[in-house]
């Protein structure tokens, strides 16, 4: 009873931050409150599940903040019957709240320790339409066709160019770029046609893209 109170409260705040910035999409709120968080934080984190601070997870990994989490799913304008492609699995819980929004997920990570225990909670959440591999995600994923939105957690230091051509048109990306003078900005590329748009969104927390999947862990 006193985890499901905490859990309740923490959502609760964190809607409130949330629509101090702007944000009350009441089908993303709803995703984000059936995604229980403290299910993805480490034990020792589970009182901070729902804070603005960002938290350390297994394989020298961290999950981003509750806040940053819904801000860039919310900035990502997913719909249903749409296919997303997420680039760093991570703990799992953007991927399960973009598998309430979207048709289908495919989600790829580079530590076979993070996909497995990503996996488990889909499972424990009934989540059936996520699809979580261990894979290179430097270049995107090649040979699964053109997804309508593409999410990347981990940062790159330019537009990557794998987005051309495994989006569709009207489709859009975000993305963590590192600029020149060091800071980490969460961008976001829309393509038209040929015509690719790209708008600066706001400062974020990062590590950069990774080649290659983990050997060991």
């Amino acid at each position: 009873m006193k985890s499901a109170m905490v859990e309740k409260e923490g959502f609760a705040a964190l809607v409130l931050r949330l629509r101090a910035e702007g944000i009350s999409d009441i089908d993303l709120l709803t995703a984000v409150e059936q995604t229980p968080r403290s299910q993805f934080v480490p034990a020792q984190f589970t009182a901070e599940a729902y804070s603005s601070r960002t938290i350390p997870i297994d394989c020298g990994a961290f999950m981003e903040s509750a806040d940053m989490a819904v801000k860039t799913v919310h900035r990502l304008q997913v719909k249903p019957g749409q296919r997303v492609l997420e680039i760093g699995t991570g703990s799992g819980f953007m991927t399960a709240v973009l598998g309430k929004r979207a048709e289908r997920v495919v989600s790829i990570e580079r530590y076979k320790t993070l996909v497995q225990m990503a996996q488990n909670r889909m499972d424990d959440l009934g989540i059936r339409n996520v699809v979580i591999r261990q894979a290179d995600g430097t270049n995107g994923l090649v040979g699964e066709g053109t997804f309508d939105r593409i999410i990347s957690t981990a940062a790159f230091t330019a537009m990557p160019r794998f987005f051309t051509e495994q989006i569709v048109s009207g489709g859009m990306m975000i993305a963590p770029i590192i600029m020149e003078d060091g800071r980490c900005i969460m961008t976001r590329f829309s393509k038209t046609g040929s015509r690719f748009e790209r708008e600066e969104m706001f400062e974020t927390p990062y590590l950069p893209i990774e080649t290659h999947i983990a050997r060991y862990l």
